[in-house]
């Protein structure tokens, strides 16, 4: 008699039942198990159609792979009920049907470390309302799908499996279905790696790879949904995405990279959402968005590297397109945005090192940027013809050929934009082009700051240029509308007049003639004059205490202003760093002496504006690895031609910070200020010994800055002052007796890290006006000596040391 090949376990439970039984087919195994018994099977390859409808468990004597079932017909195995399968090969080579069928409302099966190796209709399919899990499996089916999920209600999980081959998409969810993939990759699939259509239909995949595909990574249509989330998309010969049908994707810290199409095509009102994502080596967009109600949105990702030569993002057929906090660099074209009532909306975004243009508009669409940066561009922004047009507010282009190009009817806006160094025209403006200039400043070109010609109905508010080669303004004929512009190479004329050009060079002489024929001349006038520096000055010797402070900045003004006179005398001048280290406790004045030592090297024409930008450590580190980089270069750009003030700065490098984010801020601000010596003064601040650790972090860090000025604690007499100072700035007056007990006060206070020096002052000086509030609204009619005098009762009670 032949060896039984199929041992059935009885549960303890069933008690009425023979312990155990042996058999030659799994057939009849199944038909004589139990819910709850294993059946144990033996090596070898079984060519029946299984079927298990009860909650067994089944697994191979042997260990995983000795056990394959393998019909010649129809489904291998069909799981109607909650058992546990482990570690079978499935086999099969019916075309028309599955290799495992999953199906039922009862049928909620756990599989593990199976694997599916067939030439069937599916590799896996589940159906019925069933909810299976897979657990480390794999599929190969090289002629039909790798896993198929169809019908509401239905919903599988797989964790660390894979589809290895599949003759259409790895995965399909179809018809309301779900599934949750984690840790799972699908390869060399076709048509898609992963299918989502029908209403209802959805994935979520975490931590997956769908790569090798013919066709789309992902393919979403029909009003289906997925959402990834740091998933790699890469190696397919279609589209990374392509959404169609009103479907929607979220992809969170996922990366689609080496694309021969686009990274995402969407079309048919169809959403895709990305959230500190990377996008990078397409062929042809990284985002491709058409028709109306079709939605992209990009939130602190990185789009770079493109192999062809068309637009990054694209944008038309009335499409809608957000961006926030995204960097876009080395590209051929940054953004197109096409057709009537397509719009692209951009905060605090940076497009650099692109070929041709960062930004188009044309055909009536319309952008609105805010705190862009545009940086190394062919054109930065172009807006093509009538009806295209836009808002831009705060936004920054450098290094560019022309900054700003107006043309044919385009109509844009921009507010307080600042261009510099450009290679031709800051903003050129032709061929009925209009525009509003508002607040704008063009600096440091190779051309003219503003250059409008054919007559243009260009309006100019308060715009200013400066340092530009060949003229601030050059108006070719009458049309431009200027009110309150300005220009460094404008005097104003002697006597009371209104100020007209007169230009340093002949081709601005020209442009003043042609403006002055017209009825009503552009008037340009002369940049004014900055506060003197011997006024900031006195404001720093006005401040209370810090006598070594004041010596230390007048020293470095002295130096500044003695080499600035000798390159006018011709003369080589010390090359002088202007970074500087304050040190010391809050509340001895490193903001207010910062802002003063801006206006001051201003004053002097070393900084273009003097203006401050103070941040912190929350300002400049981002939550993922890029995003720091980011936006400490944006706190940067923020100070060009002024001082960045960065307040505790040795929170940037902490002590047990070796893979802190902090160091990315410190490496790229490192960068930045030799990149742009002389555009921007850099403070950093905090405590004495902390900062010498700041200093240390980088090895270029303590070679950038200058000297360390150490700001000391007030004193007593230091700390009454500045109580006086707030006194005579509210109208208060202080009491002789309240003076003395504010000194006694002052030195009895605790002076520990948390001492606030100048800001402990004021703070006491508010809380006396609250008490002495609270005392005179109890008097029947107060005199007016009574509303202003401070007396020793309304002193806050003392902190002894």
């Amino acid at each position: 008699m032949a060896e039984h090949r199929v041992r059935v376990t009885q549960d303890s439970a069933s008690r009425w039942r023979r312990r155990a039984g042996e058999y030659d087919t799994l057939a009849e195994a199944l038909a004589a198990a139990e819910p709850g018994d294993t059946v144990t099977v033996r090596p070898g390859t079984f060519r029946e159609n299984v079927v298990v409808d009860k909650a067994v468990t089944i697994v191979p004597a042997q260990g995983p792979g000795s056990v394959r079932i393998d019909p010649p017909g129809g489904v291998p195995l069909t799981v109607t009920a909650s058992a546990t399968v482990r570690d079978l090969v499935i086999e099969g080579s019916d075309r028309s049907s599955p290799a495992v069928l999953v199906t039922g409302e009862d049928a909620a099966p756990a599989f593990a470390g199976c694997r599916v190796e067939t030439r069937s209709a599916a590799g896996i399919e589940v159906t019925g309302g069933a909810r299976p899990t897979f657990r480390g499996c794999l599929v190969a089916n090289p002629d039909g799908l790798g896993l198929r999920l169809r019908g509401a209600g239905t919903a599988a999980a797989f964790e660390d499996c894979e589809v290895s081959a599949a003759g259409q998409a790895g995965l399909a969810v179809l018809g309301g279905a779900t599934a949750a993939l984690e840790r799972c990759r699908v390869h060399h699939a076709s048509g898609a790696g992963v299918l989502l259509s029908d209403p209802g239909s959805a994935a979520e995949l975490t931590g997956c790879e769908i790569y090798e595909i013919r066709g789309s990574g992902v393919q979403a249509e029909a009003h289906a949904g997925g959402r990834l989330v740091d998933c790699d998309i890469h190696r397919v010969t279609g589209n990374g995405l392509t959404l169609d049908g009103e479907a929607e994707l979220v992809l969170t810290g996922c990366r689609v990279h080496d694309l021969p199409e686009n990274a995402a095509d969407l079309r048919g009102r169809a959403r895709l959402s990305l959230v500190s994502s990377t996008v990078r080596d397409f062929g042809r967009g990284a985002l491709s968005v058409w028709d109306q109600g079709t939605e992209a949105s990009a939130e602190s990702c990185e789009i770079h590297g493109s192999n062809g030569e068309y637009p990054a993002l694209w944008v038309s057929d009335g499409a809608r397109l957000t961006l926030t906090d995204c960097a876009l660099h080395d590209l051929p074209d940054a953004l197109f945005v096409l057709d009537r009532d397509s719009a692209a909306v951009a905060e605090g975004c940076s497009f650099s090192r692109i070929r041709s243009s960062a930004v188009s508009v044309s055909g009536g669409a319309t952008v609105t940027l805010s705190g862009c940066r545009v940086q190394e561009a062919g054109t930065g922004l172009w807006f093509r013809d009538h009806g295209s047009g836009g808002l831009l507010t705060g936004c920054e282009i450098s290094d560019v050929a022309t900054g700003v190009i107006v043309t044919k009817g385009a109509d844009p806006v921009l507010r307080d934009c600042t261009i510099r160094a450009g290679s031709d025209a800051g903003v050129y403006v032709s061929a009925q082009g209009r525009g509003t200039f508002e607040d704008c400043r063009v600096s440091h070109g190779k051309g003219f700051g503003f250059h409008i010609i054919d007559g243009c109905r260009t309006v100019l508010t308060r715009c200013r240029a400066e340092q530009n080669e060949r003229a601030g303004f050059e108006f070719s004929e009458p049309g431009p509308v200027v009110e309150a512009c300005t220009s460094d190479d404008v005097v104003a004329a002697p006597g009371p007049a209104t100020e007209i050009p007169v230009p340093r060079t002949q081709r601005a002489a020209a442009t003043s003639s042609l403006a002055s024929a017209a009825p009503a001349p552009a008037v340009i006038g002369p940049i004014p004059d900055c506060r003197p520096a011997d006024e900031a000055l006195a404001e720093l010797d006005g401040l209370v205490g810090l006598a070594t402070v004041k010596q230390e900045v007048r020293t470095l003004i002295d130096l500044i202003s003695v080499g600035r006179r000798r390159r006018q005398a011709g003369l080589k001048a010390p090359s002088l760093r202007r970074h500087l280290v304050f040190t010391g406790a809050p509340g001895t004045g490193k903001t207010t002496v910062a802002r003063l030592y801006g206006e001051i090297l201003a004053s002097l024409g070393v900084l273009q504006r003097g203006h401050l930008v103070e941040v912190a450590r929350v300002d400049l580190v981002g939550e993922h690895i890029g995003s720091t980089a980011i936006r400490t270069a944006a706190a940067f750009d923020r100070a060009r031609g002024g001082v960045l003030f960065i307040d505790e700065a040795y929170a940037l490098a902490p002590e047990d910070g070796a893979r802190d984010f902090g160091r990315e801020a410190i490496d790229t601000l490192v960068k930045l200020m030799e990149d742009h010596r002389d555009e921007v003064v850099v403070i950093v601040a905090g405590y004495t010994a902390e900062m010498e650790r700041f200093l240390s972090a980088n090895p270029g860090v303590s070679s950038r800055f200058s000297r360390t000025i150490t700001f000391p604690d007030y004193s007593a007499d230091e700390l009454l002052e500045i109580a006086r100072a707030q006194c005579a700035e509210h109208e208060y007056a202080l009491a002789d007796a309240t003076e003395q007990a504010l000194l006694d006060h002052f030195g009895t206070l605790e002076r520990g890290p948390s001492f606030g020096n100048g800001r402990t002052a004021r703070q006491v000086f508010e809380t006396m006006v609250e008490r002495h509030a609270m005392r005179v609204a109890h008097l029947d009619d107060p005199s007016t000596e009574d509303l202003q005098l401070l007396v020793p009762a309304d002193l806050p009670a003392p902190r002894r040391a």
